[in-house]
């Protein structure tokens, strides 16, 4: 496995498959990065040299991925729950953030129904 922003991306695929394994990376950026390295999208990873993997290292170095993008993320959500804010209240009680509906749906986000004082059976 090649090892790229400290995720090892998967030796079988193409490039521009294997690339979205990184977190923060789609298609389109990986199609951008691949543009930007000089490397076929068609090529698969076992068949690429170390001067194309340093090439995309550093394509990809310039962006933020991986472990930054993921620090920020969660700052993000930390500085919205500090401040109070709407959004920030909805992520500290684990309910939908943007502005769905909570009667019927939302079950990813509340969890499991919880019945009241085991009224339902």
């Amino acid at each position: 496995m090649a090892r790229i922003a400290g995720i090892d991306i998967p030796r079988e695929k193409r490039v521009v498959v294997s690339l979205t394994y990184i977190y923060g990376v789609g298609k389109s950026l990986a199609s951008e990065v691949l543009a930007e390295a000089g490397v076929s999208e068609d090529t698969r990873v076992r068949d690429l040299t170390e001067d194309e993997l340093g090439k995309i290292r550093k394509a990809l170095d310039s962006r933020n991925v991986e472990g930054d993008l993921r620090r920020e993320n969660s700052l993000n959500i930390k500085r919205l729950i500090e401040i109070g804010s709407y959004r920030g209240i909805r992520h500290r009680r684990g309910l939908p953030a943007r502005g769905q509906k909570t009667k019927n749906n939302s079950r990813t986000r509340k969890g499991p129904r919880r019945t009241v004082a085991n009224k339902r059976k």
